[in-house]
């Protein structure tokens, strides 16, 4: 059975989709976007985190390191390039200051643990939401977890970027109700410049999915400086040349709750020292959706 690779099972959502929901992180994505809030989710095989803040310094760690990771007076020093058992190291931790990111786990196992939430999704109308990370990259293993949530009547939805092959994202996105469609820019120079790569075959995949039928919700990130403004204007346009196939817009602002896994991570934040989106910016943009008569939502 073919498995998969997640981070976590949040319960009781109401921002990744209709009703209350279950959301389901999936690990890896093959988009580096300067503000991404879920950095620990990039790579895809599981991540180690360290929080100085819960460190007690007892040394348990640096003990198994063969002198890779260091006590300091305010914590851990590690260095991970070097570090070959990292793992091993954090199993050592008594007092939480380390925490693994990633469980291979199997649809059927999935499921089960989904289902046992049915009733709220019953009276809410709500349902499960596949996030990430770039869950379209499992998209096998989204297919069929998905096909067994539908045997439960339960409602789906994929949050996705769509920079993934036509014949991936189409095998996770036909088990789905709805897709959750994230456009981060609509000029290819800024997509680039803010995620690392084109977007040429997120804008096909977007007009492909509309074509299939599917029910969209374009998300939106406004990110002061890089999207928002004339490109912003430019995504509306575009989510207008879908059609009917998009019900709803979410405006998400651009803000800062992601910066603590970097350091727990012990990589650079890109946006270190960046404030969270002004209200005036999300408010033209608001009035920006609008003026073009979308249904849209706020964060």
């Amino acid at each position: 059975m073919k498995q998969g690779l997640i981070s976590k099972i949040q319960r009781y959502s109401i921002r990744d989709g209709p009703g209350i929901r279950t959301t389901v992180f999936c690990v890896g994505c093959n988009l580096r976007c300067i503000w991404c809030s879920n950095p620990e989710l990039l790579e895809s095989n599981p991540q180690i985190l360290y929080y100085k803040e819960r460190c007690v310094r007892c040394g348990a760690c640096a003990a198994l390191s063969a002198g890779t990771i260091t006590v300091e007076k305010e914590g851990c020093s590690i260095d991970r390039e070097h570090c070959t058992n990292l793992a091993e190291c954090a199993a050592a931790c008594y007092h939480n200051a380390y925490e693994t990111i990633g469980e291979l786990i199997t649809p059927p196992e999935l499921t089960k643990k989904l289902i046992r939430d049915k009733v709220f999704y019953e009276e809410s109308g709500g349902g499960v939401t596949f996030s990430g990370g770039e869950p379209a990259l499992q998209s096998e293993f989204i297919a069929k977890t998905a096909a067994l949530l539908k045997k439960e009547n339960i409602h789906t939805a994929l949050d996705t970027a769509g920079n993934v092959e036509w014949e991936m994202l189409k095998t996770a996105a036909e088990k789905m109700d709805l897709i959750l469609y994230d456009i981060k820019a609509f000029d290819e120079e800024i997509h680039r410049r803010s995620t690392g790569f084109s977007n040429a075959l997120i804008l096909e995949n977007a007009h492909r999915l509309a074509s299939l039928g599917k029910t969209l919700c374009i998300r939106l990130v406004l990110a002061p400086l890089y999207n928002d403004g004339e490109d912003f204007e430019q995504r509306l346009l575009f989510v207008e040349s879908l059609g009917k196939a998009v019900t709803h817009v979410d405006i998400l602002p651009l803000h800062t709750l992601g910066s603590g896994k970097y350091r727990a991570l012990g990589i650079p934040n890109p946006m270190e020292g960046t404030k969270e989106c002004p209200e005036e910016i999300t408010a033209k943009a608001a009035a920006a959706a609008e003026r073009r008569g979308f249904s849209f939502s706020i964060g």
